[in-house]
């Protein structure tokens, strides 16, 4: 796409875009190529949801009606987005594609389908690539399990902890999965966790990477090295600093450029850390790779495929008085994630009631199942999240 004419297009289209350009004292005129767009700094998600706060729902970054969206979704944040009436808008076909995934293939879609857009944006993707999807989302496992062998279901996609728990408990109750191939995204996917699913008759294990404001940024070919960047966005690896492209083989954030006349989503700094390798994969494709997820800035982290915020907590813990410290622990075991909630009660308070009422909670307002831990104390300088996972 055309730059100049991007860029001109959404600063006469989306006023929150206009408002950026001008607060960097730029103006369309200053983008002639894709080199230009580094002179813009870089937005993350924190930014979106002040953004959408102050200038409700997009933050002026939509370029055209709301009325005029096929969907409108709700993430971690809160943020909401867009999705255009354009088929596989969120751009997962060559990712499918590249997993083994067919015209005539019938695919369990394991991903949420409420508020958030992981469900939709994927059964985009498989119906772009001619597939048949089963909507299934997470929960109900027999009843999964049993259409899993039933309609002999040959392709998931899904989180890879979720398509091992649903085949250990397929062995549970004597049933038979005949799953080969998957896609996995939302959560890493370990060596020794892919091994263990190919011992279970998934043949063809791939991952990619994409997030829920940009859709696909990343896929893996039958190589398995590295996530081949799609040809319908610009993506670049910054310093997380200034915000500068770094050269390939350098550790920085991923910032992305979406080439979408409908939503002004230009310079978005994913807060995912990772390297850039140009040279041409064996497998023929030409795209750069992304060499896999290292680390993010900032303190969110993503547990079971959706962020989870330490101002998401803070805001939560605030309507518990009864609550005099606490701590958010993410730990991992059997390539699962756990969240468990450590508080502190206050003195005086009924702490046989706080963990029913906080994990209710927590629930219905940070969309997380979690478990909750009386304790004595906490650490002064213990941080609000403590990630404990290691990736073995």
């Amino acid at each position: 796409m055309d730059i100049p004419a991007l860029v001109t297009h959404l600063a006469l289209n989306a006023p929150g875009f206009a408002r950026r350009l001008q607060s960097a004292d730029l103006t369309p005129d200053s983008f002639r190529s894709p080199d230009d767009l580094d002179r813009l700094p870089v937005i993350r998600k924190d930014d979106l949801v002040e953004y959408q706060a102050a200038d409700p729902p997009f933050g002026g970054f939509l370029a055209c009606a709301p009325g005029d969206l096929k969907r409108i979704f709700q993430s971690p944040g809160p943020i909401y987005d867009p999705e255009s009436r354009v088929p596989d808008y969120w751009r997962w076909k060559p990712a499918m594609v590249a997993a083994g995934f067919r015209p005539g293939d019938v695919v369990m879609n394991a991903f949420g389908y409420h508020l958030t857009p992981a469900g939709a944006m994927f059964e985009e993707g498989l119906w772009a690539a001619g597939c048949t999807v089963i909507p299934g989302g997470i929960g109900n496992q027999e009843q999964q399990i049993r259409l899993l062998h039933d309609l002999r279901v040959t392709g998931y996609v899904g989180l890879p902890s979720y398509l091992k728990a649903l085949i250990e408990k397929a062995a549970d109750l004597g049933l038979e999965t005949h799953i080969e191939k998957a896609f996995f995204t939302a959560e890493p996917l370990p060596p020794s966790l892919r091994a263990w699913l190919n011992e279970h008759g998934v043949t063809t294990a791939r991952q990619g990477y994409g997030t829920a404001e940009c859709g696909n940024l990343g896929y893996e070919c039958g190589q398995e090295d590295g996530w081949h960047i799609p040809d319908d966005a610009i993506i670049q690896i910054c310093d997380i600093n200034t915000g500068r492209p770094l050269p390939p083989g350098e550790t920085g954030e991923i910032v992305v450029t979406l080439l979408n006349r409908d939503y002004a989503l230009v310079r978005f700094g994913t807060g995912d850390l990772s390297t850039l390798n140009p040279a041409p994969c064996p497998c023929g494709r030409t795209s750069a790779r992304l060499m896999g997820w290292q680390g993010r800035i900032g303190d969110a982290v993503k547990v079971r495929g959706m962020f989870l915020h330490p101002r998401q907590v803070d805001d939560l813990m605030k309507r518990f008085p009864q609550v005099a410290r606490w701590q958010a622990v993410v730990t991992r075991e059997e390539h699962k994630d756990y969240l468990t909630l450590h508080v502190v009660p206050a003195k005086g308070a009924d702490a046989a009631s706080l963990p029913g009422k906080l994990a209710k909670a927590a629930r219905e307002a940070l969309k997380f199942q979690l478990s909750v831990e009386l304790v004595d104390s906490l650490p002064d300088d213990a941080p609000p999240v403590r990630d404990t996972r290691t990736w073995d």
